[in-house]
């Protein structure tokens, strides 16, 4: 606390203001669990609401994937090149953050319901994305895909293109540079990209509510109880939902510090 030592009535202010916002962050969760804690166990002796838990996970699992593999290209190449329509199409990636996402829902419903053209395209191969698990990761995927997508951007423009450069000047190839150089050096932000990536994906609501309902994720089956239930048999599976991602975050600072370490010497030799 020695920059208090200081009384500097700017830094005085900052930390009250901050502690201000601390408290408006925490207290609510800390009300929410202290509240709950005795009738969260019965919560995960529920078997809708382990389900819904377990769908959740899944699917936020696999939409998290699915960026990955999509989104971490896309990202490198924002980050490495230009190319005509850039400045159009790269803010477009952030638009799914900006609308409701009870609208983006409704948009993915439109082109994916069994009447549209694509929609009866993939239902024709078997493929259904209306109360499906598939609708779930496609919705989970389109409000969370922009976190992906600009954590690994800004890991991929924080690394020298000096090291790159260098690397292809001792023959190798395009793809051999980015598993070897640029991923491993932009892991940090990666693994951020994923982390922001599956929290979003496993509290999303409103685009899953719309184009999949069914099987029921975790958010419906919270929203479900309240409306039917009431508050009281709703607060144990908030509460619950709440330590869960306490413990997700907790597991992938944990990581985030390690993979840190771990880079340090590489970079440091380098």
């Amino acid at each position: 606390m020695s920059w208090l030592r200081t009384r500097s009535p700017f830094m005085i202010a900052s930390a009250v203001l901050g502690a201000g916002m601390v408290i408006f962050l925490m207290l609510p969760i800390a009300s929410s669990i202290v509240g709950s804690a005795t009738g969260i166990p019965g919560a995960l002796e529920d078997s809708g609401t382990r389900n819904a838990i377990i769908t959740s996970v899944y699917c936020a699992s696999l939409s998290m994937l699915f960026t990955m593999i999509f989104g971490i290209p896309l990202a490198y190449i924002f980050a490495r090149y230009s190319f005509a329509g850039k400045n159009f199409i790269e803010p477009l990636i952030d638009l799914p953050i900006f609308i409701p996402h009870n609208a983006a829902g409704i948009a993915l419903l439109m082109i994916l319901t069994p009447n549209s053209m694509i929609g009866g395209f993939f239902n024709k191969l078997g493929i259904r994305f209306v109360d499906s698990v598939i609708g779930i990761v496609v919705a989970m995927a389109f409000v969370s895909a922009p976190f992906m997508i600009r954590s690994a951007q800004d890991a991929f423009i924080s690394i020298n293109p000096a090291m790159e450069h260098v690397a292809r000047s001792l023959g190798a190839s395009e793809l051999q540079v980015f598993r070897h150089v640029s991923f491993p050096l932009a892991a940090r932000g990666v693994l951020t990209g994923c982390l922001l990536t599956w929290a979003r994906s496993m509290s999303e609501f409103g685009a899953v509510v719309i184009l999949a309902y069914y099987p029921i994720t975790a958010p419906i089956d919270l929203y479900d109880t309240f409306v039917t239930e009431g508050l009281s048999r709703a607060l144990p599976i908030n509460g619950l939902l709440i330590m869960i991602a306490i413990v997700i975050l907790i597991a992938f600072s944990r990581l985030l510090t390690r993979q840190s370490r771990f880079l340090r010497p590489t970079e440091g030799r380098s």
